[in-house]
């Protein structure tokens, strides 16, 4: 009986988050949709819980290093005008965030993120980390992102682990980390989130 509920326990976990496999962006493409955000180096962790149950359905982070992007292991995200190699996506503006953060916050989940200030040197690492470490596998999202903070100076204190509010829960212990919540009320079929975000931010273009 254990072994079957653990064996079901697993299967939630690596069913939180699945990856879609799209395109993969060339060095021009990527370029030339390149944005940092003004201001401070920081590393942002989002956590999409399910509202009913507080469990996590996905993690990622965003990074404002050189570049600011975000790194989404196995995740479904997608806009036309936002590149995507090896689950890192590019050219995060403040309206691809606001696409990002509402695609996945609906009647079933909501959307914690977890901002902490690092040094230009800290978020570059864990920019190029974040490059080097995709594709992940789906429902690994949480231990790949887990493996990327490890690799940045400061972080290796960070745990691998499956389950995404495991991994919040470690990041809230570090000194300076500023939490929010977003929620949304919207539809909870997250495929027609992410065409309506991609619709929005086709038709507004870059910026």
């Amino acid at each position: 009986m254990f072994r079957l509920l653990a064996a079901c326990a697993l299967a939630l976990i690596l069913g939180a988050c699945t990856a879609q496999k799209g395109p993969r962006a060339d060095d021009a493409t990527i370029a030339a949709v390149a944005y940092r955000d003004p201001g401070p180096a920081y590393l942002t962790l989002y956590t999409m819980v399910n509202n009913r149950t507080g469990g996590g359905g996905h993690t990622s982070l965003l990074i404002n290093a050189s570049q600011r992007v975000i790194f989404d292991p196995a995740g479904s995200f997608y806009a036309d005008i936002v590149p995507e190699r090896d689950d890192v996506l590019y050219g995060i503006t403040p309206a691809v965030e606001a696409a990002y953060r509402g695609a996945h916050a609906r009647s079933t989940y909501h959307v914690v993120r977890q901002r902490i200030e690092v040094t230009p040197a800290q978020a570059e690492a864990a920019f190029q980390a974040a490059r080097q470490l995709g594709p992940a596998p789906g429902g690994f999202c949480a231990i790949y992102t887990a493996r990327l903070l490890q690799r940045v100076p400061g972080f290796e204190t960070i745990n691998p682990v499956f389950q995404p509010t495991r991994l919040q829960a470690q990041f809230v212990r570090l000194p300076g980390v500023v939490t929010d919540k977003y929620f949304e009320d919207d539809d909870e079929d997250l495929q027609k989130g992410l065409a309506e975000g991609n619709a929005r931010l086709t038709a507004a273009g870059p910026g």
